[in-house]
């Protein structure tokens, strides 16, 4: 069975709900999609209907969306889409989820700053985790320090 693989772009419709797990963090979040069409009668965009998907992450991509990603924000994710078939109360329901290989901010809506994390460093994955995204405490001004080059890393 080949994967079905999904690129969606939309808005986080939850916060990040993270955990530690012995194979390393997993990460879980709603994720809204609406559609959107030209209303001829009324001359504008509109919205149409939205479509909610959860989204799963695991290991550095889970806790770096626990460190970056709020309610609201636009994103991208692309990932295997799974639906799964459950029944509850003698009832049949379907719902979509994705497992996540990467997501990142819809930069068409606004800006972002990227942090590079040393890969084994506890004490930077903690601090992303507990103390949110865009936290001027934990990263200083990012709007007037220089972007440091390539060659410079």
């Amino acid at each position: 069975m080949s994967d079905t693989w999904v690129t969606l772009v939309g808005n986080a419709a939850t916060g990040v709900d993270y955990r530690d797990s012995a194979a390393g963090g997993v990460a879980r979040f709603r994720f809204a999609v609406t559609s959107r069409y030209w209303d001829r009668q009324k001359e504008s965009w509109a919205d149409g209907q939205s479509s909610f998907y959860t989204v799963w992450a695991r290991r550095s991509l889970a806790t770096n969306l626990a460190g970056s990603v709020s309610i609201g924000e636009p994103l991208v994710v692309h990932g295997r889409l799974r639906i799964r078939d459950e029944e509850k109360d003698g009832q049949r329901r379907f719902s979509a989820d994705i497992d996540a290989l990467a997501v990142g901010h819809d930069m068409t809506r606004g800006t972002s700053a990227f942090r590079r994390v040393v890969k084994g460093d506890p004490a930077l994955v903690r601090r992303s985790v507990t103390e949110g995204h865009n936290s001027a405490d934990s990263y200083g001004d990012l709007s007037t320090a220089p972007a440091a080059r390539d060659d410079e890393r």
